[in-house]
């Protein structure tokens, strides 16, 4: 008999992910208004990789285009990002990080450093790991097959 979801090692790694999204999100709304968890992924990856299509920056994010682009038309209209056509091909546009982006940048460092801090606690940089290796393995086992 096939056992529960529920009782699956793919049902932990999902409840660890929504768990520490949901701690993430909560100490975000602390400091910084109106921004979600994935507008700030939008904003780190956007600003280490400002050469990034925002195809790739969904791929990223493993979030959908119109995603993308309903996060990036939100964040446009809260002064996060300016958006221009590009000069060489008009059907494209690019994305620059305001000054208003760049400041929650500045907050997102040690809000994000605190979080992976105390999410955690306890566990050893071995067992850190060993995990990482073994999700690793799993990503690679339903890549290959």
């Amino acid at each position: 008999m096939i056992e529960l979801p529920s009782q699956t090692i793919f049902y932990t790694i999902e409840k660890a992910i929504k768990e520490y999204r949901r701690f993430a999100q909560r100490n975000l709304n602390k400091t910084i208004d109106k921004i979600t968890i994935d507008q700030a992924l939008l904003l780190i990856f956007l600003n280490k990789h400002p050469e990034f299509s925002q195809k790739e920056l969904g791929e990223l994010m493993f979030k959908d285009n119109a995603s993308v682009t309903r996060m990036i038309e939100l964040m446009t209209k809260r002064d996060y990002l300016e958006r221009f056509v590009d000069k060489e091909d008009r059907k494209k546009y690019n994305l620059n990080i305001t000054a208003k982006g760049k400041k929650i940048l500045t907050d997102l460092n040690n809000i994000i450093l605190t979080n992976r801090e105390s999410a955690l606690i306890g566990i050893t940089k071995q067992e850190i790991t060993q995990l990482n290796n073994t999700l690793n393995k799993i990503i690679n086992n339903c890549n290959t097959k």
